[in-house]
Formats: structure tokens, C-alpha cells, sequence
């Protein structure tokens, strides 16, 4: 039977349909590779730092060498000191400068890699470079929110086989955020994400992480197949306030999550996306992830409707993941 479930935290419909509902291990992994030529120097090895610009920051590995790297895009999409300033063409063209930053950061020296293979030490400093890097945005006042995203597979965007993310620091709050804001406010009383996290310990039925520090669901609102959404415990609006060892914990969460994802689903493209509260904003929000993996393709009807179409029950994503094979 189809059922639909209801996003509370953008306050879209979802639709489940499990008749429709592959075998997990019926998705393919992904095949094709980001690099075309094999040849070309990758600029995010180590060695080849003089083909990025200067870092803005590096984390040292225990023998002094950097084990996280974040340097300015090359090619931002975001750039430019100047305030967002808005322009009317005509009675539908408006149009603005696209002020802010954008970075890149490099989650490991090691070429052949994802997060799913980053140590402990590793992980965490890949959510301390975010914390700081989203500190120094906050501080520029053109930058109203910053988005920050890793595409790990060519489907899910990635142009460089290297694993590393990017940061955007961006002058308007997008929608998606507004969206969620909005979630936030329509749950009275208490935090939105607060309460799945009670909810879903207490079900146990979506529960894929518990290390009392972060909690890792595939929600009840799951729109696309193995979808994952990350909820530190702690509350924090903004995630450059989580204490140190929640920060750490994230990243070492989402190591473990993305690694079992890999193992029992296979070396899938995926989209992990943080939504922050905005950097001025002081309303009610927690600061969360989310992982896409990238197995169904978005057809028509979800273009033209926005209603996504799940055909793997979060429920029985949880089983898939959780079973360890004895």
C-alpha cells in the first residue's frame, strides 16, 4: 500500500510506496569514475599545493604534515566583498551580485578515499575545519548563511575523484532553510529534531547510529532510498556553538554511517549537505545532516510536483543497514 508521510521539517509530502520496493542490493553501485584522463595531476595530492591558491586553513596529521586542507575555489560561484545589491530589469527580471565565499575543502591527503575511510583524528578534524571555517564566514557581514556540502561520485555532482567538500558562503538565506525554519516554528513547545530524537529511540525502528553523543535515523519521512539525516543530541542552533566533543562525534557518526552504507548497499554516489541555523538568526532551529545517496532518478513527477517518491520504506533501509550478516 502507498502511504504518504509528511516532512515536518520543510512541510512537504512524501510518498512511500513499498509494492514498488527494490531489493537493496538491486541498486548498482556507481561505475563511473570522475577523472576522464587518469593522467592529470590531481591538485588536491599532496605535493601539488602550488596548483591551489593560498590555504585559508590546514589541520595537521600527528607528523606534522596537513590532514585536512581548505583553500579558495578556484572557480567560485560565490565571490566578492560588495553588498548584495538588487537590481529590477523589468516587471520579471530581477537579478543581484553574488557576493561571499567559496571554498574547498579537502577531507584527506588520500586521493583513492571518502569520508567513509577517514580515521577517527581525521573525521573529526574534517568537522572542526567546518566549525572554524563557518565561524569566519559568520564574521563577514556579507555572508548571511553558509552551506556546506560534500558530492562524493560524479552522479552527485563531484568533478575531482579527490574526496573533499565545499563551502558557501552566501548573501540571502535560501529557501530550503527558510523552509526549515518555518518547520521549526510550527512545532510549539519544544525542538523539532529534540523530539524525533526521543521519538525514534523509542521506536528503534529507523535507529541506524546511537552513541549516546549523535543519533542517525533514516527518517520517517524519507524521501529517497537509504536517506539519512545525522542529529547531534546536543542542541545548538549554529553549529559553529556545539561543544567540541559533539563537533568530533558528527564526524565520526557519519565515518561509521557512510562506511555501512558502502559495505551493505555499495560504493554509491551520495549528496551530504549541513543545514546550520543562519548566521544572524537567534530563532528556534537545530543544527543537523543530511545524506542522499543518489539510487533513483528524479522523473517527472517529482520535478513537477516536489512530492518525492521513496520505493524503499525507511524501515526496511534500517533492517538493511543494521543487519550484520549473522
Amino acid at each position: 500500500m502507498s502511504q504518504l508521510r509528511l516532512n515536518p521539517l520543510n512541510g512537504r509530502w512524501v510518498t512511500i510506496v513499498a509494492e514498488r520496493a527494490e531489493r537493496p542490493m538491486d541498486f548498482a553501485p556507481r561505475t563511473s569514475q570522475v577523472e576522464v584522463n587518469p593522467s592529470v595531476v590531481c591538485r588536491f595530492c599532496p605535493g601539488n599545493e602550488a596548483y591551489e591558491p593560498v590555504a585559508t586553513l590546514e589541520m595537521p596529521d600527528e607528523t606534522g604534515h596537513w590532514s585536512v586542507r581548505v583553500v579558495p575555489n578556484k572557480y567560485p560561484a560565490f565571490f566578492g566583498d560588495e553588498p548584495m545589491a538588487v537590481t529590477h530589469r523589468g516587471p520579471v527580471f530581477t537579478e543581484a551580485n553574488a557576493s561571499g565565499l567559496h571554498e574547498v575543502v579537502v577531507l584527506s591527503p588520500e586521493h583513492d578515499g571518502s569520508w567513509a575511510d577517514l580515521s577517527d583524528i581525521g573525521a573529526a578534524q574534517v568537522m572542526e575545519a567546518l566549525r572554524d571555517r563557518m565561524e569566519r564566514h559568520a564574521r563577514a557581514g556579507r555572508i548571511r548563511y553558509t552551506q556546506a556540502i560534500v558530492n562524493h561520485g560524479r552522479e552527485a555532482g563531484a568533478s575531482i575523484a579527490h574526496p573533499h567538500g565545499q563551502l558557501l558562503g552566501i548573501p540571502f538565506v535560501p529557501g530550503e532553510i527558510l523552509d526549515e525554519e518555518a518547520g521549526f516554528a510550527r512545532f510549539e513547545g519544544s525542538c523539532l529534531l529534540c523530539t524525533t530524537i526521543e521519538a525514534e529511540r523509542v521506536t528503534g525502528e529507523r535507529v541506524v547510529h546511537d552513541d549516546g553523543e549523535v543519533v542517525v535515523v533514516s527518517p520517517y519521512w524519507s524521501g529517497t532510498p537509504f536517506e539519512l539525516l545525522v542529529l547531534p543530541v546536543e542542541h545548538a542552533g549554529h553549529l559553529p556553538e556545539a561543544k567540541p566533543d559533539t563537533i568530533d562525534g558528527v564526524g565520526r557518526a557519519l565515518r561509521s554511517v557512510l562506511a555501512r552504507l558502502r559495505d551493505r548497499v555499495g560504493d554509491v554516489a551520495y549528496n551530504l549537505v549541513f543545514h546550520s541555523a543562519p548566521h544572524k538568526h537567534n530563532g528556534q532551529f537545530h543544527w543537523h545532516a543530511h545524506v542522499w545517496p543518489k539510487l533513483t532518478t528524479i522523473a517527472g513527477f517529482e520535478r513537477g510536483t516536489g512530492v518525492f517518491v521513496n520505493v524503499v520504506p525507511p524501515e526496511q533501509a534500517t533492517l538493511y543497514l543494521n543487519d550484520d550478516g549473522s
